[in-house]
């Protein structure tokens, strides 16, 4: 007897678990970071569980034996999100994640301070790709053809929102993801500053 296949659903909040795990196992350049943050929910707190939370009319999972082995997450408009992240998400993870009072020195450091600044999500040079997204598979589900499937239902959401086009941001090293976001048709943003950074933008139309 074959196993069901893998599917592709709305996130609910019982995913928050493997939301998390996921986040954090493909946190470093799509590889494990759990060596690299102590407190392995501290990047799923940035970079997945306020999406969930915040607009979770826009987060999408691949479950497979009854768990969430991938996701697709985002907002239509990051503008806003920077505004209710700020007022509604931040001040539960500040007495946490406090505020550094030095230059980040660790990475855990260099995280926390990018949790206390979403207004760097704000840049001109994104103004025309409005909706932002994150997706990440676990490396036994990638290459499968699920984040393609992914891609185009987060892509679906935002034109029924009437969302003209989304960017993502990610690490330049990470030369995989960069093939697979070229495979489903991102064009790289010209963005000064972090060479570290690559920003990619497409078309939601």
């Amino acid at each position: 007897m074959t196993s069901p296949s893998p599917v592709l659903r709305p996130y609910r909040p019982e995913d928050r678990e493997a939301l998390f795990d996921i986040c954090v196992r493909t946190g470093h350049q799509g590889g494990d970071a759990r060596h690299r943050y102590p407190d392995p929910d501290l990047l799923p707190n940035i970079f997945a569980a306020p999406y969930a939370v915040l607009e979770p009319e826009l987060a999408f999972v691949v479950e497979d034996g009854g768990r969430a082995v991938g996701y697709i997450l985002g907002t239509a408009d990051t503008a806003s999100f920077v505004d209710r992240y700020r007022a509604e998400w931040l001040p539960s993870l500040a007495e946490r994640y406090p505020a550094p009072v030095r230059e980040p020195a660790t990475p855990t450091e260099r995280m926390t301070a990018l949790m206390h600044a979403p207004e760097r999500m704000i840049l001109p040079e994104l103004t025309d790709y409005p909706a932002h997204l994150h997706i990440d598979l676990l490396p036994s589900h990638q290459r499968s053809g699920h984040g393609r499937r992914l891609m185009d239902t987060f892509l679906a959401a935002l034109r029924e929102q009437g969302v003209k086009a989304a960017h993502l941001g990610m690490l330049t090293a990470n030369t995989r993801a960069r093939a697979f976001y070229d495979r489903v048709g991102f064009h790289e943003i010209a963005v000064p500053g972090d060479d570290d950074v690559t920003y990619l933008g497409r078309s939601v139309q």
